[in-house]
């Protein structure tokens, strides 16, 4: 079967403790995207809350397959036709003090068809600000891509964008997605930089969601929503705020740089 091309879309939001306003939101940009033409969106890491305490997060898990927003996630998928790929929502864990950092796609049918749990967990400690995601996460283990109509596409969320070896373990992929909450003090440094090394390399395009703004728990996130092609072309993107970060998935593109610049073939290890 042939891949087919499509229209992409980011869902950028600055999530809130309240996850029935963050619902909200979402639905609201969802119905943007669709009236955009998009087939395929994605949500930010932390969709459904962010907040006042890292134990907000862990309080709000779901067990999966069952839940007010994994129901919300197929409802919006199948009355919209379309496929959603939820960037991240709080699963319960083994350990019952902790919880897993779940990416879920759901297909036109409603179907929850894939779920990736956040391997690298992200710390970082520099000044007032303090980052230990394994306090209250469990890691995941397993890197997951899949097949869509629309080709392969490979999952992952915010920190695991700092190891390369997950996507070329993956690769080939027609479209890396990073769902994200990026901390603004990191992400001006390194956001855009490791963004456009991944699609370059991989040569393909890469879709990044983030959290982007002030949250009301104080907590800054660095936005800076994007698509990139596979040349490292930045082809839209969002600063800050809630809104949809819209373009064209085309897989001439893919296979006239990768004829050009044959580098996936060219691999030695």
């Amino acid at each position: 079967m042939s891949k087919q091309n499509c229209r992409i879309a980011a869902l950028q939001m600055v999530s809130g403790p309240r996850v029935a306003d963050n619902l909200a939101v979402a639905g609201r940009l969802l119905e943007q995207a669709v009236e955009q033409g998009a087939q395929l969106v994605v949500l930010p890491e932390y969709f459904p809350i962010i907040g006042a305490s890292d134990s907000d997060r862990v309080k709000a898990r779901e067990n999966y397959g069952s839940g007010p927003v994994q129901d919300w996630l197929a409802s919006m998928a199948q009355g919209h036709g379309l496929w959603i790929f939820a960037g991240s929502i709080p699963l319960t864990a083994k350990s019952p003090d902790k919880m897993r950092n779940s990416s879920l796609v759901y297909n036109p049918a409603g179907e929850c068809v894939a779920r990736y749990d956040k391997i690298h967990l992200f710390g970082f400690s520099k000044g007032d600000e303090h980052y230990d995601e394994s306090a209250f996460i469990e890691a995941g283990e397993q890197p997951v891509a899949l097949t869509t109509p629309f080709g392969r596409v490979a999952l992952s969320i915010c920190y695991d964008l700092r190891f390369p070896e997950l996507y070329r373990g993956l690769a080939p992929v027609d479209l890396i997605l990073v769902p994200a909450a990026f901390t603004d003090t990191t992400g001006r440094a390194h956001w855009e930089i490791l963004l456009r090394a991944r699609a370059i390399e991989n040569q393909c395009y890469l879709l990044a969601v983030g959290q982007g703004g002030k949250h009301e728990n104080g907590r800054m996130t660095h936005g800076n929503s994007m698509i990139i092609d596979p040349w490292g072309e930045i082809l839209d993107r969002k600063l800050k705020g809630p809104g949809v970060v819209i373009a064209d998935l085309d897989h001439a593109r893919i296979a006239e740089i990768r004829e050009s610049l044959p580098a996936l073939a060219h691999r030695k290890l």
